[in-house]
């Protein structure tokens, strides 16, 4: 029998690049089948972006969810096949949320599709190109860059906020452009190590992202959504929801709330042996790493990765 528990977890926006999943997609159906799946809900050929670019239109957010949903979906299609393990939880950083809800049967994967599709307009039109930024802050404390970024607010007159608590000592903030500017400067005063601006016009997570959680509440309240096969731990709480109607509170306040992942993986760890991450890149296990050292990650960033772990599963077996 086995006697172990992993716990999968999906990236969000940013871990996308131009060639994802080439690898898989050589060697496994289920990478096509999930885009082409994709494709004929949104109209347009998201694989053919995925592969070929340019990398401004896959970095575009209303592009850049569905295909990071896609890829991550695609991937843990992969490992369900192969894997003798069944996951006792399931959490994604941000937009991977929704991966993880496919995952656990909460969501299907074209309504999912089209839940996201509309997130990323939402969010793309929320905020007039310029007048929003996110910035990562490493080498403070929590309370520093909260501090900081309630001082800069008092200074600019526009909201920042931190969004992503990321690991202990990374932190991304977000809010207006001038507000962002000026929190960036006071932390670093303060004696931040990086303290930088992120190639996104989006600012994602923060207060100004409320008009566009208000809508999105609305498309949320016409899909349905079924009880978790798997529990789901979301990102505004560090919880479980269970039932329709909190699951979608969760999705909407997720958009103008920060991600609390430190909080999200110190949970998952008190009964996880391993924690899996399902997409491209691997991100999220070096994040995790930093937050638990002694934490088992894999990453199922190529088909090598993924071969890894499914081997390690003889060891895991009691």
């Amino acid at each position: 029998m086995l006697n172990y528990n992993i716990a999968v977890v999906f990236p969000g926006q940013g871990s996308q690049s131009i060639g994802m999943l080439k690898d898989y997609a050589e060697e496994w159906e289920q990478v096509q089948q999930t885009f082409q799946q994709a494709s004929e809900v949104l109209g347009y050929d998201l694989w053919d972006i995925v592969s070929n670019g340019p990398e401004e239109k896959l970095n575009q957010t209303e592009i850049t969810q569905p295909a990071m949903l896609a890829a991550d979906v695609a991937i843990i299609r992969i490992l369900s096949q192969q894997c003798m393990i069944k996951p006792y939880a399931l959490a994604g950083h941000s937009l991977g949320e929704y991966a993880a809800l496919v995952g656990a049967n909460v969501l299907d994967f074209e309504d999912a599709i089209k839940l996201v599709a509309e997130r990323g307009r939402l969010m793309q039109n929320a905020v007039p190109e310029g007048e929003g930024a996110m910035a990562a802050i490493i080498g403070l404390s929590d309370d520093q860059v909260i501090l900081g970024c309630k001082e800069a607010e008092a200074q600019a007159g526009q909201p920042v906020e931190p969004v992503n608590f990321n690991s202990p000592g990374q932190i991304v903030i977000a809010g207006a452009t001038a507000a962002v500017d000026k929190a960036i400067e006071m932390l670093s005063e303060e004696g931040a190590k990086r303290a930088m601006k992120l190639p996104v016009s989006v600012p994602s997570h923060s207060s100004l992202m409320k008009p566009a959680a208000d809508e999105m509440a609305k498309v949320l309240a016409n899909v349905e959504f079924n009880t978790p096969d798997i529990q789901v731990i979301h990102n505004v709480d560090a919880r479980s929801h269970d039932d329709a109607d909190s699951i979608r509170e969760a999705l909407a306040k997720q958009i103008y709330n920060p991600v609390r992942w430190v909080q999200t993986i110190k949970i998952i760890k008190e009964d996880a042996d391993a924690i899996v991450e399902c997409g491209p890149g691997r991100v999220l296990t070096g994040l995790n790493k930093r937050i638990d050292k002694d934490i088992k990650g894999y990453a199922m960033d190529t088909p090598a990765s993924m071969q890894k772990f499914l081997d390690a599963q003889l060891d895991m077996i009691d």
